[in-house]
């Protein structure tokens, strides 16, 4: 079995997987209802506390945690994210910088089993991952946070180049009449726009929207672009920001404004754009698991979850630890909805005149809060190696004096070795904390593996290697020679014995907590457990309502892998072609 590849490996487990801003208050009083089906179909922004453990205490340095990492209920700090109001007036700063200034050392997390939303948002704060905005709704994306999110560009970056795909970048205002221009991405997006009405001290004669999304300036500058068949096909992709205006947010998964990259293209023909969308899903579907270790199930999404303006939205769907579905990642065919609205045409190889078909696919910093949320455990964040902006923390080890220079002499030798294998490493060589606090520091922030070099190690002209996806004592191997090809063999190959190691741990919890159902009282019963329902069905977009209505879960995909016989609606009784997997999700 090659490791290389996991996602070719695991994918038969899939089954069948300053300006003045207002936001549209009147327009959303009118339509937020009708919509909110329309809405979740996009991809939104897209939660801080887990138990510490110490280190056992087997009569080695290493192993005493000189910080005692207590447990004691939180009530304050820790729901102050995920339950704003983007409506609300943001809170006092000098309260906050004088709460953040009385909290102790202690990074108290809350166990996932005890409260989910409390522990991802105490790992947040405590892996310095992402911190609060002035503004209620926003937070700011501390460099570790970054640093996960420039790991996921730097892959996608290539495949998007890889797939004739140039990068490009398009303006943040956007006039609102372009909004307006297709129907029903308007009413979509309306309860979500900030508009701009002033600018320069004057209002200005056309309001603004700050950038929900970029289909309609988009199709702007496609028409004043393309003119010819010879013109096609147009690929770009932009890294931008977005903003949308949500009610009630969560850091990473939904936010006012996030981060993304858009995929967008045009083609001569409709086969074109539907192998276009196919294939950005299928780069989606492949990122997911073999460099995120997260088993998401692709397929195509309902009507009535289909993004506002696209003819057909695919998504990858992932289970979160708590169950939940988070929409990872979209492909829309747009057919020629938007063409038709901006004219954007082309002369075709007869002569005639044609509309552009078209896609737009993303990928946002919500994946961080999926990569966060999959495999973190009560000891903080565990990142799949090949996204950790550091794969190995190097720890020293003294008592004495005397032995410091010879520790980190070795020390700083294993870390040259290790950088020139192009493994990315930390030297923790500070002064200022213990040995122990450093091993649950760098545990909650997810490093793989930590390599300890004490007094005995150096003489033993060896060092101690734990994984940080096994602990205790079992993760634990002593012994491992720094002869400089030894040590570099063991350590890549450990680092990829986790990244499968992860993947095959999602794998087994999200299968466990899917159920083949039949009716719809075994759907609800499903639901009710909070797992996954996966069942027949062709039932009607009402139909569907009904069963969000009812049990808060909504159609998260039409799996790509599908059952061959035809079977019977789980709601109607009436034959169906397709399996749909319900869940409650973010």
């Amino acid at each position: 079995m090659q490791k290389g590849n996991l996602y070719q490996t695991f994918v038969s487990h899939q089954h069948w997987n300053i300006f003045s801003l207002t936001t549209s208050s009147s327009l959303r009083a009118s339509r937020l209802r009708p919509y909110t089906a329309s809405m979740a179909a996009s991809l939104r922004l897209p939660s801080l506390t887990s138990l510490f453990t110490s280190p056992s205490a087997a009569g080695r340095l290493r192993s005493t945690a000189f910080l005692s990492w207590r447990y004691r209920p939180r009530y304050s700090s820790t729901s102050a994210f995920s339950s704003q109001s983007a409506a609300a007036s943001p809170p006092e700063t000098e309260e906050r910088v004088t709460r953040k200034k009385n909290q102790s050392d202690d990074r108290v997390v809350t166990p996932r089993s005890v409260d989910f939303n409390a522990w991802y948002l105490d790992v947040i704060e405590h892996a310095e991952l992402a911190d609060y905005g002035p503004v209620r709704g926003t937070m700011v994306i501390r460099p570790y946070g970054y640093a996960i999110w420039e790991a996921i560009q730097d892959f996608l970056n290539v495949k998007f180049k890889e797939t004739g795909h140039s990068n490009m970048y398009f303006p943040q205002f956007i006039p609102y009449s372009f909004i307006e221009k297709e129907a029903s991405h308007v009413e979509g997006f309306s309860p979500e726009l900030a508009l701009v009405t002033i600018g320069g001290g004057k209002e200005l004669e056309e309001k603004l929207v700050v950038r929900p999304t970029s289909e309609t300036i988009v199709n702007h500058m496609f028409t004043q672009w393309i003119h010819s068949y010879r013109d096609l096909p147009l690929m770009i992709n932009q890294w931008a920001n977005v903003t949308r205006w949500e009610m009630r947010t969560k850091p990473f998964v939904r936010t006012l404004e996030f981060l993304w990259q858009e995929g967008h293209t045009a083609h001569a023909n409709p086969e074109e754009a539907e192998k276009e969308a196919m294939q950005m899903i299928d780069v989606y579907t492949k990122f997911a698991y073999e460099q995120a270790a997260i088993p998401v199930i692709a397929g195509r999404k309902s009507k009535v979850e289909t993004f506002a303006g696209a003819s057909r939205t695919y998504t990858i769907e992932a289970m979160m630890g708590d169950r939940k579905a988070l929409q990872a990642g979209t492909s829309h065919n747009l057919g020629q909805n938007f063409s038709r609205a901006f004219g954007t045409q082309f002369t075709d190889e007869n002569g005639q005149r044609q509309h552009v078909w078209q896609t737009s696919w993303a990928i946002s910093t919500r994946f961080v809060g999926g990569i966060i949320m999959t495999h973190g455990d009560d000891a903080g964040l565990m990142l799949p190696p090949r996204l950790a902006p550091l794969q190995v923390v190097i720890v020293p080890i003294w008592k004495k004096d005397s032995e410091k220079e010879g520790v980190l002499t070795v020390a700083s030798s294993v870390k040259e070795v290790l950088q020139s294998a192009q493994i990315r490493v930390k030297l923790d060589d500070s002064d200022l904390r213990t040995p122990g606090w450093k091993f649950n520091f760098w545990e909650m922030k997810g490093v793989p593996l930590r390599i300890e070099i004490g007094p005995r190690d150096v003489s033993s002209k060896s060092v101690v290697v734990s994984r940080r996806d096994i602990p205790g004592k079992e993760g634990k191997v002593f012994g491992i020679s720094v002869e400089p090809a030894v040590l570099v063999t063991y350590i890549k190959e450990k680092l990829d014995e986790i990244q499968f190691s992860l993947l095959e741990r999602a794998i087994s919890f999200r299968n466990r907590n899917i159920v083949d159902v039949s009716s719809y009282d075994e759907l609800k019963n499903a639901i009710t457990q909070g797992k996954w329902a996966r069942g027949p069905w062709s039932g009607s977009d009402e139909d569907e309502l009904k069963v969000k209505e009812e049990t808060g879960a909504t159609i998260r995909c039409f799996p790509f892998e599908q059952p061959e016989d035809i079977k019977t609606c789980l709601m109607t009784g009436n034959p169906a072609k397709e399996v749909a997997i319900f869940a409650k999700s973010y």
